[in-house]
């Protein structure tokens, strides 16, 4: 949780950490892939992140599955520290390189 919280500072966001027993969608077929992307929008049943690893995410409706935020970092524990991050947050992470930004976008009425 601090390290959340660390990230959150840094990036001039309030942190919003997900519930206990949230789940998230997670493109299991990408792990491996860099870089690792993530994004969070406003959900009423999840926590709103979308995490997948590679280049775009796909479209096709199977590309992501859920997984409760407390499984994530077997799977991908460097993730693990951005995930307070609040909806509307996007994070792309590869190696040293590492980049955090708002994006309104997220954020729009669908």
């Amino acid at each position: 949780m601090e390290k959340q919280e660390d990230v959150c500072s840094r990036f001039g966001a309030v942190a919003d950490p997900p519930a206990l027993g949230a789940k998230l969608g997670i493109a299991l077929a990408t792990i491996g892939e860099l870089p690792i992307n993530g994004l969070r929008v406003r959900l009423d049943e999840a926590c709103g992140w979308f995490i997948w690893g590679g280049g775009e995410a796909s479209t096709d409706p199977d590309f992501y599955q859920p997984l409760h935020v407390a499984h994530v970092a077997e799977f991908l524990p460097s993730v693990e520290p951005y995930l307070s991050l609040p909806p509307g947050y996007r994070f792309q992470i590869a190696g040293g390189h590492e980049d955090v930004w708002f994006d309104p976008a997220l954020l729009a009425e669908k």
